[in-house]
């Protein structure tokens, strides 16, 4: 017998589409009034540094971004074009390529995180409390958007997801 949808499981879910969007346009509002880039390049950014030698293929890059194909290539033009990141052959496959983080890029994503950082505390961190931001990471990961990164952390054996913290200006996902 299927489960007749409820009324409050519909307004979560409008709830849920809507969060992303407006949080984001005001996280973005805040990096453009402090003169950075757009999000997509800090999380690009991000993803290169993050990656073991510092490069990935654009597949990658995309896949760990999770935006389409065509946005990330452009996203890679912008990246390449203001030297944050650098096209490199691979030499297994002559056809692909790698996508590297450059000094420059390194240093940008480091000083986007100042901006960031203050947008998410703005916008999410100063509206929940620690307990309600936990609670928030454990219901949104019960519909699998869970971090890889949160632990577990009790001793007596039950569970408790912790949101992700941020180390050295970049944020664990």
């Amino acid at each position: 017998m299927k489960r007749k949808l409820s009324t409050e499981a519909t307004a979560a879910w409008i709830r849920l589409m809507r969060v992303p969007s407006r949080v984001l346009d005001c996280v973005e509002h805040d990096l453009k009034k402090a003169g950075f880039p757009p999000l997509a390049w800090y999380d690009a950014l991000l993803e290169l540094s993050r990656a073991p030698s510092g490069e990935l293929r654009p597949v990658e890059l995309e896949r760990q971004m999770l935006i389409p194909q065509y946005s990330t290539s452009r996203l890679i033009d912008r990246l390449v074009d203001e030297g944050l990141a650098a096209r490199r052959e691979c030499k297994i496959d002559k056809r692909g390529q790698f996508v590297e983080i450059t000094d420059a890029g390194r240093e940008l994503q480091k000083k986007m995180w100042s901006a960031y950082s203050a947008a998410i505390d703005k916008h999410v961190g100063s509206k929940l409390s620690d307990t309600d931001a936990a609670k928030l990471c454990g219901l949104l990961d019960r519909l699998g958007c869970s971090c890889d990164d949160a632990k577990s952390d009790k001793s007596d054996g039950k569970s408790e997801t912790k949101p992700a913290a941020a180390r050295d200006g970049v944020p664990v996902r």
